[in-house]
């Protein structure tokens, strides 16, 4: 009786300081502008899917390309694993948040998220590769999160995944995180969902602008002294 109690007050607890935290976050101008940054860079991503769609659709062709490892992989539709996966990484990193009261840092994972989608909705258009010949489109469980299934540089479950990876702190969940990253990577050479270029550079995308963010973005990265 008294362990059940002493679980529901570490509970409640939980929650209020939660509840606390993310108020301090909610009062503080960062946040909206990386919520701004992340919703814009979504919105761009849609946008160059839509502009390819466009280009496709007034008989232009989009260039696939041959690949060293994918030529030689046999291909099982493997789509709906690395989506299930992808959204894992996603579940991951908000209860890594609210397990490790790290919500100040909300802020800052929303910025770099959204300068991913952001560079990675230019690069779609820069580079308008088709998807690989054997690809077989999403499974239809997920065929809803896009409308055009078009834009493959730099993969986004890759980059956004090992961008996350690098932003936990914590090494337990960076365990938990580098085996959904390995999963995605695997599914989605069997599916042939990308090209290997698409998921090396989502892994340097990814890096490096983790990496531009430890330098000059920092003050997103909010302290209790710093929510106002």
């Amino acid at each position: 009786m008294d362990q059940i109690k002493t679980e529901k007050h570490k509970l409640g607890s939980l929650i209020s300081e939660t509840g606390t935290s993310l108020l301090l976050v909610l009062k503080s101008k960062y946040f909206y502008i990386g919520l701004v940054f992340a919703i814009f860079g979504a919105c761009l991503n849609f946008a160059s899917q839509a502009y390819l769609h466009h280009y496709i659709s007034e008989g232009k062709t989009l260039p696939m390309l041959s690949d060293l490892i994918l030529d030689n992989v046999p291909v099982i539709d493997l789509s709906l694993v690395y989506d299930i996966f992808s959204l894992g990484v996603f579940a991951v990193v908000v209860i890594y948040l609210v397990h490790k009261k790290d919500l100040n840092r909300l802020p800052y994972i929303l910025l770099l998220c959204g300068i991913f989608y952001i560079i990675r909705g230019i690069f779609i258009v820069l580079t308008p590769f088709g998807n690989p010949p054997e690809f077989q489109g999403s499974d239809p469980l997920f065929n809803g999160f896009s409308i055009y299934e078009l834009g493959v540089y730099p993969s986004g479950h890759v980059g956004e995944s090992f961008l996350l990876l690098l932003l936990v702190n914590d090494k337990v969940y960076k365990y938990i995180l580098s085996f959904c990253l390995a999963v995605i990577i695997i599914t989605l050479i069997i599916a042939h969902g990308h090209y290997s270029i698409d998921i090396l550079s989502g892994l340097f995308f990814g890096y490096a602008i983790k990496a531009f963010g430890d330098k000059y973005l920092k003050v997103f990265e909010l302290s209790t002294e710093k929510t106002g």
